[in-house]
């Protein structure tokens, strides 16, 4: 008697040579955008850190790094989150390997970083939240949050589903520990501002 057939291995949500190729080229075309817009290569200080913890500074947005790259990681394990359902569960494409869903998200990150960096964006965060003087990203800033949101993805691919939640709750909570903020407030004051967040952040 023949026994059981092999369980199928789920198709692979991680992209192959030309997914990752692709990527990279999206990350040089926004740093190229971001450039035609205007926006200043590295922070206006004139040095490079890897990490800057004042949110309040000058310097936030303009490194590496600092506390909102946390919101970008998260926004890696919510794209593959997205992924998941698009193939793994509803078959999209016939549910073939997913092998361009980080390229598909690295493109929505982008198009965030380009309307972040806007006018539109910059002043909205000005009118409604506590930062008065944010003037937008560095491109260095712009490329190292695509890069945390690709750290995300990568990450959500080796976790299971509920220590991706409980990462993501841990991020959360850390910042709006640490920095009155996180990416649920940030959504919330950009869409529906309310006074009594804002008095509570600018109490940083």
């Amino acid at each position: 008697m023949h026994g059981p057939p092999p369980a199928r291995v789920p198709a692979s949500l991680l992209p192959n040579r030309a997914g990752i190729a692709l990527s990279l080229a999206m990350a040089a075309a926004l740093a190229a955008l971001l450039l035609a817009m205007s926006r200043v290569p590295i922070c206006a200080c004139g040095h490079v850190a890897l990490w800057t913890g004042d949110v309040n500074g000058p310097e936030n947005s303009q490194q590496i790094s600092d506390w909102y790259s946390f919101s970008h990681v998260i926004h890696g394990l919510l794209f593959y989150f997205f992924a998941h359902l698009l193939w793994r569960k509803w078959k999209l494409f016939g549910g073939r390997p997913a092998l361009w869903a980080l390229p598909i998200a690295v493109a929505f990150e982008g198009f965030w970083e380009l309307l972040e960096n806007s006018p539109l964006i910059i002043d909205r965060y000005r009118s409604v939240t506590v930062n008065y003087g944010y003037s937008g990203d560095s491109v260095l800033n712009s490329v190292s949050d695509l890069a945390c949101m690709a750290l995300g993805f990568l990450i959500a691919s080796r976790l299971p589903a509920w220590a991706s939640v409980v990462l993501a709750l841990a991020f959360e909570l850390l910042t709006l520990w640490t920095i009155h903020d996180n990416l649920t407030l940030n959504v919330v004051m950009l869409l529906w501002p309310l006074q009594a967040i804002r008095d509570w952040q600018g109490m940083v």
